[in-house]
């Protein structure tokens, strides 16, 4: 972690440039919506799905949750305030403890209630989960989605990940062919059986991820795109879920918040809430 922030520090800044104007998203975009009551979350207690639990929750939306371990659900940093880090708990929240790529795990998740939506927000490093859990994951979720008649789905990959490799920095372009090869297969192959899933999607590609406070701006990028706070990232997730007129369903948007000079890869453990 500390060589990749070293080396994409020292080589990045040069990388970047914009080779379009990036696109401001907001929710304005659309007036109506899906009037959506359950979202389910998978990967529920990570830094980025942990933030659309929370994010869900406030706007009053009932959550399900899927983590292997549900009691690392806590109020993400970025949101939460002064009450970061506290246990999250909600009566419109259920937490499952299981595996995405365990089918009754999953089928627990839609028979404890009507969802409406899904969030797939997952993480792990590939020698702790495999070298095919986000795919194999996902196509499981997918499964169940289809057998309840669920249709929306949002994923969260990564800039770099299927046809935005161009969208990366050169450094991080040369560790997605080296020490990130296995993970990055994995997006590729999750991001395509989205794509041909049949469902209305969004595959998500954020820049640097950040664990501060939302910006409240969320900017779509065909170039090469910057950092992003966690929080913004949910609140994007959670409008392509709940927002009839969604402009990206069907789409692989790269999003960030801050424009693409000198963006940075934050592996720190600040970034990963781990301070």
């Amino acid at each position: 972690a500390v060589i990749l922030q070293l080396f994409l520090a020292a080589n990045v800044t040069a990388a970047f440039s914009f080779t379009a104007k990036p696109v401001s998203h907001s929710t304005s975009i659309s007036s109506s919506s899906l009037s959506m009551k359950t979202i389910a979350v998978f990967g529920a207690s990570g830094l980025t799905s942990s933030e659309c639990v929370y994010q869900a929750l406030k706007n009053g939306d009932t959550v399900i949750g899927l983590a292997r371990t549900p009691e690392n659900l806590v109020i993400p940093a970025g949101s939460g305030g002064s009450s970061a880090g506290s246990p999250l708990s909600d009566d419109k929240l259920t937490m499952i403890k299981g595996s995405v790529t365990n089918a009754d795990d999953v089928a627990k998740v839609f028979a404890a209630g009507k969802v409406d939506g899904v969030i797939v927000g997952l993480g792990g490093k590939t020698k702790d989960v495999g070298e095919t859990m986000l795919t194999d994951g996902t196509n499981v979720i997918m499964s169940e989605m289809m057998k309840n008649d669920v249709k929306r789905i949002a994923v969260v990959t990564s800039i770099g990940a299927g046809d935005s490799k161009d969208q990366a920095p050169f450094a991080f372009k040369i560790l997605m062919s080296t020490v990130m090869k296995k993970i990055f297969n994995d997006k590729n192959n999750q991001e395509e059986a989205v794509a041909q899933s049949g469902l209305d999607y969004c595959i998500i590609r954020p820049g640097g991820l950040n664990v501060e406070a939302p910006t409240g701006v969320v900017n779509v990028i065909d170039g090469q795109a910057g950092s992003i706070p966690r929080a913004d990232v949910a609140e994007f997730c959670l409008d392509a879920v709940t927002m009839e007129n969604f402009p990206y369903i069907g789409k692989t948007p790269c999003i960030s918040s801050v424009g693409g000079t000198g963006w940075v890869k934050d592996r720190s453990a600040s970034a990963r809430g781990m301070d």
